[in-house]
């Protein structure tokens, strides 16, 4: 079984698949937006990574969602709710976590299925 690797630096991968599993990790590119706007940018680069793999967000197996402060949570909710597919909900956690750049407000791990 191959290991595939895209974006890959000397330090992370921005997507790795393993068989029928992708694997990625997602962070926002706006780092002066609200957690609105760093939501919907982070997922739609999800999707167009999975998509990319022959994937999509209807795929997802387990989502892990860090975010600055919880306060966010409720605003995070309203984009990721309006994003997912019906009846296709991952599991998922969400953590309140010092992300590694001050500005990120949220940061997701993402596993799916192709």
């Amino acid at each position: 079984m191959t290991i595939e690797r895209h974006g890959t630096t000397p330090r992370y991968s921005n997507l790795v698949a393993h068989d029928s599993t992708v694997y990625l990790v997602e962070v926002p590119s706006s780092l002066d937006a609200d957690i609105t706007t760093q939501t919907k940018e982070l997922l739609d680069s999800v999707e167009y990574q999975l998509a990319y793999v022959g994937s999509d967000k209807s795929r997802l197996l387990l989502v892990t969602v860090y975010l600055r402060e919880m306060a966010d949570y409720d605003a995070m909710n309203a984009v990721w709710d309006a994003w997912l597919p019906p009846a296709t909900a991952p599991a998922r956690a969400c953590i309140e976590a010092r992300l590694a750049h001050p500005d990120y407000r949220v940061e997701m791990a993402v596993i799916a299925a192709r």
